[in-house]
């Protein structure tokens, strides 16, 4: 497959993802929105093509590994996971719900494909410097990919883990950083900024760079050059849009939760079909 061939099959993920997100809030009528959709290109680019993951063997132990520290994004990991084939897609619909398998946050000991259950924004940055210390004391193969939010960034525990990862030279783990600009109560910046988000990822002792976390060409450029790291963890900035795919999501200032009714998310999935339809169509 061209290269060209393997950024179209990337984006139909993305979009896919994005799908699924929306039919998992049509099901229950509400749910993390914003931050979902802003991830959607970056767990496509990692589940269609960066980890070596096994659908039929979730518990692979040389499988590379995910950490969505920002749990409530469950939604779009779920999506992936299911686009995947870890479970079936029609689990989507029971995002939620009494006795679903796919809990608001992500849930390590009820969905197949979750490797860490997180929520408490913070602890899934230590959860992850913990499996990745552990695959290099166990020298297993595999890489730990996390993803925090930039508001997570106001956690004191995410700092202490960045001096530890890299203290211990944690070369497998690659932090994600989702930088939308947006958190629970408002702007980042009028909340507690965080200034250069590259500048103290560099300072902290990691391999940094910052792209457009909307693009997957960028994606698997950056993802691409961590692969075989020695030495050091490695951090990406993804400058995103809360709500990413949705215009009226990308224009709702309190998106980090939204209750959406099932005609709107109709509309939203049918506008999702066609530019996947027009997507297919280029040549």
């Amino acid at each position: 497959m061209g290269d060209t061939d393997e950024v179209k099959r990337l984006q139909e993920f993305a979009l896919r993802i994005r799908m699924g997100i929306v039919e998992e809030i049509q099901a229950r009528g509400f749910g993390h929105l914003g931050g979902s959709l802003s991830i959607a290109d970056a767990l496509a680019v990692l589940y269609g093509e960066e980890m070596r993951v096994q659908p039929d063997n979730p518990q692979w132990e040389e499988r590379d590994m995910l950490v969505c520290s920002k749990g409530h994004a469950g939604p779009a990991v779920y999506a992936a996971l299911a686009l995947k084939g870890f479970f079936p897609y029609d689990w989507l619909v029971s995002l939620n719900q009494p006795g679903t398998r796919l809990p608001s946050h992500c849930d390590a000991q009820k969905t197949p494909g979750v490797d860490m259950t997180t929520g408490s924004l913070g602890q899934g940055a230590s959860l992850a410097a913990g499996l990745a210390l552990g695959k290099l004391l166990k020298r297993t193969p595999g890489r730990v990919f996390l993803i925090l939010g930039d508001g997570e960034l106001n956690e004191g525990q995410v700092w202490e883990t960045f001096q530890f990862a890299s203290a211990k030279a944690l070369s497998s783990l690659v932090v994600l950083i989702d930088k939308n600009n947006k958190q629970l109560d408002g702007y980042t910046r009028d909340v507690l900024d965080t200034g250069s988000i590259l500048d103290k990822m560099r300072a902290f002792g990691f391999e940094s760079e910052e792209i457009h976390g909307n693009s997957v060409e960028e994606l698997r450029r950056a993802l691409s050059r961590t692969r075989d790291r020695k030495g050091m963890p490695s951090a990406i900035v993804l400058h995103t849009v809360k709500g990413k795919g949705i215009r009226e999501a990308e224009e709702t200032m309190a998106n980090h939760s939204m209750n959406v009714s099932y005609e709107k998310c109709q509309e939203w999935l049918l506008l999702l079909q066609h530019e996947l339809e027009m997507l297919r169509r280029e040549v």
